[in-house]
């Protein structure tokens, strides 16, 4: 497997001061972006996504099941560029994306533009894919029966988010992630613990071709449009696996293989009987105790926390509270990481920061 040098042209985060105006060119991601989820961290507002391939101006939240949203009132992505994305004001205010002197995290990934078909399914599907970081955006219209959709990485998924955008009604972002298996899943936009339900992924792992849904209405209402972000594990890039909570303010050691820019922790199983565990994200970029400590979490609106709960280090991270959401004793957590810099280049040199 082919070691990815330069992280930093796949994933990107990008802070920025709002300005008020009715729109704010945010450049410096280094890429043009196909997927970028955006949050307010001053003030307690809804995460704000969007991605190449549903389009511009149509926003999801990660803390809520409603539809998405076009042209979004509080604010919107109106263009990705080739080092960015611009911002643009709604029709009431730009509290999602610009408000003046809030302060913004932004994390991007690189796909493939609007993507092109895949036929490899029962259910055709729309494929942004980036083999190389193992990165894809899938849009499927459901049809209500056992399904499977290709994800165009020729590699297994470790990890698939999906989120049924048109239900007016509301549905779920339900979680795939192997050290749980298709068995069980999780809730973004929840602190629910692990679920078991055979109507999400036919408890059926994923291919290299494809991945499988059920008959549930999150996964496969029929006839919506459904957006799914797939990822495969890379050398130096991307790393996606499980722990157990020591409940010692000097947590456990996870080796990733490189220095993270971007954890994302969820408790699966819990230790204690604890049936809530919010989700936690740290980047390398905002301000804490540490590089790692400002954290956000996806499930709620929220502003930036910046108490002393993580270290991340030159070759992983590690918890450093007694806690539900990180550290707790015999729990079991799952998480989703992606490199600022790897040990050593694929020429078996040290890395160096570029």
């Amino acid at each position: 497997m082919a070691q990815i040098d330069k992280p930093s042209l796949h994933f990107n985060t990008k802070l920025y001061t709002g300005n008020g105006s009715s729109t704010q060119a945010i450049t410096g991601v280094g890429f043009q972006p196909d997927w970028t989820w955006i949050k307010n961290r001053t003030d307690s507002h809804w995460h704000n996504l969007t991605d190449a391939v549903r389009g511009v101006a149509k926003t999801l939240r990660s803390n809520r099941t409603a539809a998405q949203a076009s042209n979004s009132g509080s604010g919107y992505v109106s263009a990705f560029g080739t080092d960015g994305f611009t911002v643009s004001a709604g029709s009431s205010d730009a509290e999602e994306v610009n408000t003046n002197n809030d302060n913004y995290a932004s994390w991007n990934w690189k796909a493939n533009g609007a993507g092109s078909a895949n036929t490899s399914g029962s259910i055709n599907s729309t494929v942004s894919v980036n083999t190389t970081a193992g990165f894809s955006i899938v849009k499927y219209t459901a049809t209500g029966s056992n399904a499977t959709v290709g994800h165009g990485l020729s590699v297994a998924p470790s990890t698939i988010i999906i989120k049924d955008y048109e239900d007016s009604g509301g549905s779920s972002w339900i979680v795939y992630h192997k050290s749980l298996g298709a068995t069980k899943y999780l809730i973004l936009n929840d602190s629910a613990i692990q679920a078991t339900g055979s109507t999400m992924f036919q408890d059926t792992a994923p291919t290299n071709q494809l991945f499988s849904i059920g008959t549930s209405a999150n996964v496969n209402n029929v006839g919506n449009d459904t957006i799914a972000y797939c990822f495969s594990e890379k050398k130096g890039f991307s790393k996606f696996g499980s722990y157990e909570g020591n409940a010692n303010a000097n947590g456990p050691f996870i080796y990733t293989g490189f220095r993270p820019a971007f954890v994302l922790i969820k408790g699966a199983i819990s230790g204690d009987g604890n049936a809530a565990q919010n989700w936690e994200l740290y980047d390398n970029k905002r301000p804490g105790s540490n590089s790692a400590n400002a954290h956000q979490r996806p499930n709620t609106n929220g502003t930036d926390s910046t108490s002393v709960r993580l270290d991340i280090l030159s070759n992983g991270f590690r918890p450093k509270i007694n806690s539900d959401g990180l550290n707790d004793n015999a729990s079991t957590y799952v998480y989703w990481a992606f490199a600022e810099n790897p040990i050593v280049g694929s020429n078996n040199i040290p890395a160096v920061a570029r």
